[in-house]
């Protein structure tokens, strides 16, 4: 008579080789909300820039105030004429890195008293 083996443990060997696979895709979509939240985050920045740059204000600390302490070591602003340039660069999720640059552009005219 010919007996099989027992199966007991299949389930756990199965889930343990998906683990990894389940963390990468949950690392990709938080690093894509990242990348989404830096883009949101830019074109708020490069409104208000755009708002003081028009008063007469500093266009940089507008835009300071706008974004979250993590992200303020990396925001540059720069005057373009009537508007304004803001970049900020998309952390990456596990290292403490860059994964590039995203920028918006706002512009308003001058506001007269």
């Amino acid at each position: 008579m010919l007996r099989l083996r027992s199966e007991t443990g299949q389930a756990s060997v199965e889930t343990t080789a998906l683990l990894p696979l389940v963390a990468l895709l949950g690392a990709l979509a938080w690093q894509a909300l990242l990348a989404g939240q830096a883009l949101s985050l830019a074109g708020g920045a490069a409104r208000a820039a755009a708002r003081a740059h028009a008063i007469g204000a500093s266009p940089l600390t507008a835009a300071r105030a706008t974004v979250p302490p993590e992200f303020r070591a990396s925001l540059r602003v720069v005057a373009e004429g009537e508007g304004v340039r803001v970049r900020l660069r998309v952390p990456v999720v596990l290292l403490d890195a860059g994964l590039g640059f995203v920028s918006a552009r706002a512009q308003l005219p001058p506001q007269r008293p």
